[in-house]
């Protein structure tokens, strides 16, 4: 048993992540659920270790025995790529893994709303994808990069960490750096990214106060700029980014993300009737309503105005499992469950 044999045969189970712990055997989750491979043996500390040295490079090893993290990702000829998480749990090594899919979905198989195609041609603003982890964020957010990619002349350039999706130069000009290899941190990426002549901006994770603030800048000098965060509806998706600045501040912020958002797109996987899962989406678009509710701090009505704008493209997470229900898609059973 080495890493890349679990890792490939959880490729070829269409499993989403891979744990391994030490004392148990590796664990796949599979359709949203975690499941143990009885056909490999119980890992120890000194064989996961093992496993690692023998497949991450020196400096990785370093960065993760100084720091006690590591985020990176890893490929196996052929086959796919993988974004890795190694982490200690009580003086023991442990390893998740994500697989990333071999090819990037387009819009239309991720089933991405016809709003959607309008975003992206956008000049300048901000379009948030938010979700718990483990929804489909990564998908989505490359699903329209290279959307972008193909049908238009832009230079685009991804912060991420670590780099999960590949992409290959068609119409535009696409630079992909990773945070800690090819940058120190977000905040010096988002710093010089200005000086390296962008159209188009991805920030894989809008994760403080600096991030946001730089983040909403760019959107503001002409930029469209695309983000993401862990949030679970339009609503708490704006309040945890006012909630980021201090008390004096966030009437400024309020007034700034009314003008530069273009849209949130919250989502989550739900499991699909057959197998496999499938997004319901929440769809925010900032027209004049809700521009004044951010601006004015009513937080609270922006679901009421999603619910009674169909004909702007939003829909709120109810209504997407609605349809996705109504289309013999998901069961009532997980449609009933995820009712928010």
């Amino acid at each position: 048993m080495n890493l890349d044999s679990i890792l490939i045969k959880a490729y070829e189970k269409n499993a989403s992540d891979v744990h391994l712990v030490c004392g148990e055997k590796p664990i796949f989750r599979i359709d949203g659920e975690l499941t143990t491979q009885e056909d490999f043996d119980s890992l120890t500390k000194e064989y996961i270790i093992e496993l690692f040295s023998g497949t991450f490079s020196k400096i990785e090893m370093e960065k993760f025995n100084d720091e006690k993290e590591l985020d990176t990702s890893y490929e196996i000829k052929n086959i796919t790529r993988f974004r890795i998480n190694l982490y200690w749990e009580r003086d023991n090594p442990s390893f998740v893994a994500r697989v990333i899919a071999k090819k990037i979905p387009t819009m239309e198989e991720i089933m991405m709303p016809k709003i959607a195609y309008d975003l992206i041609n956008k000049k300048q603003g901000l379009i948030l994808v938010t979700g718990p982890t483990g929804c489909g964020k990564s998908t989505t957010l490359a699903s329209m990069i290279n959307e972008i990619n193909e049908n238009r002349k832009c230079n685009i350039i991804t912060l991420e960490d670590p780099i999960e999706f590949l992409y290959e130069n068609k119409k535009s000009i696409i630079t992909q750096r990773q945070i800690g290899f090819d940058t120190k941190s977000y905040k010096n990426a988002l710093k010089h990214v200005l000086r390296e002549d962008p159209d188009v901006i991805m920030v894989g994770e809008m994760r403080d106060l600096e991030a946001i603030s730089a983040t909403i800048t760019l959107a503001e000098t002409g930029h469209l700029v695309f983000a993401t965060l862990h949030t679970i509806s339009s609503s708490q998706t704006i309040d945890r980014i006012v909630d980021v600045f201090p008390n004096y501040q966030q009437t400024q912020i309020r007034m700034q993300l009314s003008m530069v958002l273009l849209s949130t797109i919250s989502q989550r996987l739900v499991p699909k009737i057959g197998g496999g899962r499938i997004a319901a989406r929440e769809v925010l678009i900032n027209n004049s309503a809700i521009s004044s509710l951010i601006r004015e701090n009513k937080i609270a009505q922006i679901k009421s105005i999603i619910q009674t704008s169909s004909s702007d493209g939003m829909f709120t997470m109810n209504q997407s499992l609605e349809s996705l229900y109504n289309s013999s898609v998901i069961s009532s059973e997980n449609y009933k469950a995820r009712l928010v």
